[in-house]
């Protein structure tokens, strides 16, 4: 498998004997090179001795020393500095586009790590190498997790980057589109997403003193006044109350006005989802925040703390909602506040992300600093991933731990990239 030639030459996992060239020469590989995931060579700038000349340039891997002419490298320029083709079967020559011959050695994958990945493919117990972590060392452990803490920022930082765009560089749209998706919970958050796409935030801050009107465009663009939208059981209490009409009668005004159009409610997902998650409960949650400026971006860098930005996020619903879940269906008065593991989960994926992207962008150290410093101050997530990894053996002690975890899972382990897995190298080299 050309894959794992590909890794025992990235982490010189090679056989217990002297490595030759198929006309028997010495081999030493000082350095085996950047490895190239796009076109062209497989390693750039390789460092090996050949019978005891430095040779500098590139490397190409094959399962088989024909395949270099099956994928047409004789006849690519790009090849012409390959200075040693490897492949575990070697059954003839190879040259370059420029007519030389390259020197060649033949590379198997040791017994071990053929076994070992096979085992990991194979195993169905999630996740797959938990025979190996408690023998790994903490320093291993902890490199590992802070950088997937960082790659997990930067996946974010890319999504919020594409909502800048799409908001033609308003980081105040981009910010809002973000929080918005995260109210949505995991079931809602592309519904939300879209909703926050349909609301047009200039014109919506012209009536932010009157939180009916805001109210109104909120759920009107959610698609969520029209009459087909009420579950038919509740359709005569909610026209009886008068309350969805005098919303609807002024969405129809205002939308009238600025030219509106809703998004599709029928992306709103109920199935299976407590009251309490349901999208009008967080729309009007999120009518709170936005009338009391606490969706702004400036609100989200004057705080200096995860205490700072709990205190932000408490919101609750606007009186209506305080007795109902949808249109005519009356609940017990609560005021319906966001939970404190509610209010961290938008911290964690909302507020510190917006933070790191932001100082990225506008090439602030102080706010990507602080983005890690709250991971830090934040309590870990207790999920299926987290508890799964701790029965394992590995302490999760903050957020960044347990967004290190999730990051390892949805990446590496679903994937089942062990060949790119730290944890996953070090069950591959043991002997």
């Amino acid at each position: 498998m050309e894959l794992l030639l590909h890794y025992c030459w990235k982490h010189k996992m090679f056989p217990l004997k002297e490595l030759v060239t198929t006309d028997g020469k010495s081999v030493e590989v000082i350095d085996p090179g950047l490895h190239n995931h796009n076109a062209g060579p497989d390693f750039f700038n390789a460092k090996v001795k050949i019978d005891g000349t430095l040779w500098v340039g590139n490397v190409e891997i094959h399962d088989r020393s024909s395949d270099w002419f099956l994928h047409g490298h004789d006849k690519d320029a790009a090849y012409n500095n390959v200075v040693l083709h490897v492949a575990e079967v070697i059954n003839g020559d190879v040259t370059t586009q420029a007519g030389n011959t390259i020197p060649q050695m033949q590379l198997s994958v040791p017994p071990y790590v053929r076994e070992h990945y096979e085992e990991l493919l194979r195993e169905d117990k999630y996740p797959r190498c938990y025979k190996i972590v408690p023998q790994l060392s903490r320093l291993q452990i902890h490199s590992w997790m802070s950088a997937l803490q960082t790659e997990r920022l930067e996946q974010k930082t890319q999504a919020i980057a594409k909502r800048l765009e799409q908001a033609e560089g308003s980081w105040e749209a981009a910010y809002f589109m973000t929080l918005a998706r995260n109210f949505g919970f995991g079931v809602n958050g592309e519904a939300f997403e879209t909703w926050a796409k349909h609301i047009p935030l200039s014109q919506v801050g012209h009536h932010r003193d009157d939180p009916f009107q805001v109210e109104a465009f909120f759920f009107g663009q959610a698609g969520l006044l029209e009459p087909s939208a009420i579950p038919e059981h509740y359709q005569e209490e909610a026209m009886t109350e008068g309350y969805f009409t005098k919303l609807r009668n002024e969405y129809l005004y205002l939308s009238h006005k600025f030219q509106l159009q809703p998004m599709d409610v029928n992306m709103w997902r109920f199935l299976r989802l407590r009251p309490q998650n349901f999208p009008h409960i967080r729309l009007s949650q999120l009518v709170t925040l936005y009338v009391e400026h606490r969706t702004e971006l400036s609100r989200l860098l004057e705080c200096e703390t995860t205490k700072d930005l709990q205190k932000m996020l408490q919101t609750h619903v606007t009186p209506y909602w305080e007795t109902h879940y949808t249109f005519g269906s009356t609940s017990c008065k609560t005021e319906k506040a966001l939970s404190q593991a509610s209010i961290n989960l938008i911290i964690i994926n909302t507020a510190i992300p917006v933070l790191f992207a932001y100082g990225r962008h506008k090439q602030k150290d102080a706010y990507c600093d602080r983005a890690f410093d709250m991971l830090e101050e934040l309590k870990a997530e207790n999920n299926y991933i987290t508890r799964m990894w701790h029965e394992c053996g590995i302490d999760v002690q903050n957020a960044g731990d347990s967004q290190a975890l999730i990051q390892l899972k949805k990446e590496y382990c679903d994937r089942k990239e062990c060949l790119r897995c730290r944890i996953g190298y070090e069950y591959m080299k043991k002997q």
